[in-house]
């Protein structure tokens, strides 16, 4: 199971890398809620690694430096292996969501949501692009794992 998490961790941080890359070379053609929902993917992955390893959190719609990002995606790919690698997947995580409510969620369970979440919000980002004049990049898993 760990070798199919790490998979889905290698296609989310690889797509994640491409949007920012897309975003830096072309920023002009993105818009506010463009560039709010490529932070959101970061902020989201970056809050639900420091919820398990008990770390400080990003705000959910931060926006942070474009220079930045591409740092902040490496860190969170590194911090989710490293979770991977130290952590038991049917853990269960206790914390608190952003409205200081109580949960609780298994490691493997947290680490699949923010895989989904992110490739919900790449796909609201390909339509924006595609609105935008911009060639949307294919984010498919399977055509990830065809190349």
């Amino acid at each position: 199971m760990k070798e199919h998490f790490i998979d889905l961790l290698e296609y989310n941080s690889h797509f994640n890398q491409l949007l920012i890359e897309s975003y830096l070379e072309n920023k002009d053609s993105f818009n506010e809620k463009m560039i709010s929902l490529i932070n959101h993917i970061l902020n989201a992955q970056q809050i639900w690694n420091s919820r398990i390893i008990i770390g400080s959190s990003f705000g959910v719609w931060q926006i942070n430096p474009d220079e930045k990002l591409l740092e902040i995606n490496q860190s969170n790919f590194k911090n989710s292996i490293k979770i991977l690698n130290e952590r038991n997947l049917d853990e269960i995580i206790v914390y608190k969501n952003s409205k200081g409510d109580d949960f609780q969620n298994s490691i493997q369970g947290i680490l699949f949501h923010f895989i989904n979440h992110s490739t919900y919000h790449r796909g609201q980002l390909a339509m924006l692009m595609k609105q935008a004049g911009l060639e949307p990049i294919n984010t498919d898993y399977i055509f990830y794992k065809r190349n």
